[in-house]
């Protein structure tokens, strides 16, 4: 019997474990959400030092204020020129302000061995940013440290899409966390995200309900949550008009 070429590749294939294939395709996943990491990091690191060098020219200038606005505005046109898009006055403006933000969360980071000052900040920058550029322009927006601590940890730790952090934050999460919390809890809250630690504290997992329009508590029970719920799909049901029915809250279903 003949076996031709393709044949022979096909019963080689089949006999291979499956699990090779996904080991495979895994490696390949992991180091593209590598890649993609390293260049958030590259990013926002390049931007803190940007941020950085405004910061510090500025300081050289008689007039800072005005000398300022003109650096800005040099450096702006001189870099599109170079490099295109990306170096808007707008964004230079937000790299000032994400230095002078993270200025001194970067500090307080303790490096040894490290001779070169700037090579330092480079360091304890890139150890420190771990998020998007677009997450850390709506965290630069907390002006509160210890908030914009607790959902930076949080966005991390959660894989929070920019939507979701957003989402989170105007939905007061740290707040609706800190409501039947002591300060010693508020602090941990902000220094180390929510911890779960025992299995009670994944049923108080907060959801957003914000649309209910109900009084805020610390706690709600389960029948005013129903109860809240259901009356806001009785009043769109009811605004649909003809061809829809509401027509009991609880009803029994015999089957």
């Amino acid at each position: 019997m003949v076996i031709n070429k393709y044949e022979m590749n096909q019963a080689t294939v089949l006999t291979v474990d499956h699990t090779f294939y996904e080991n495979a395709a895994n490696l390949i996943a992991e180091s593209r959400k590598m890649v993609a990491s390293t260049a958030n990091t590259v990013i926002c690191v390049t931007n803190f030092e940007i941020g950085r060098m405004i910061v510090q020219e500025e300081q050289k200038g008689q007039n800072r204020a005005k000398y300022g606005i003109t650096l800005i505005k040099a450096l702006s046109e001189y870099l599109t020129s170079q490099f295109g898009k990306g170096f808007s006055e707008t964004n230079l403006r937000s790299f000032r302000k994400f230095y002078l933000t993270y200025k001194e969360q970067i500090e307080n980071i303790q490096f040894e061995n490290i001779e070169n000052n700037d090579l330092a900040i480079q360091q304890k920058a890139s150890a420190e940013f771990k998020l998007s550029w677009s997450h850390y322009q709506v965290l630069m927006r907390i002006s509160d440290k210890k908030i914009r601590k607790f959902y930076e940890i949080e966005a991390f730790q959660s894989q929070w899409s920019v939507p979701q952090l957003k989402r989170q934050y105007n939905s007061s999460l740290y707040e609706r966390l800190a409501l039947s919390r002591n300060k010693e809890e508020v602090l941990q809250l902000a220094n180390e995200g929510q911890v779960i630690e025992k299995p009670q504290d994944v049923l108080k997992n907060p959801f957003v309900l914000e649309f209910l329009g109900m009084e805020e508590k610390a706690v709600y029970s389960e029948s005013d949550l129903e109860s809240a719920i259901i009356s806001k799909l009785q009043k769109f049901l009811l605004e649909l008009g003809k061809g829809f029915l509401f027509e009991a809250r609880q009803k029994r279903f015999f089957i």
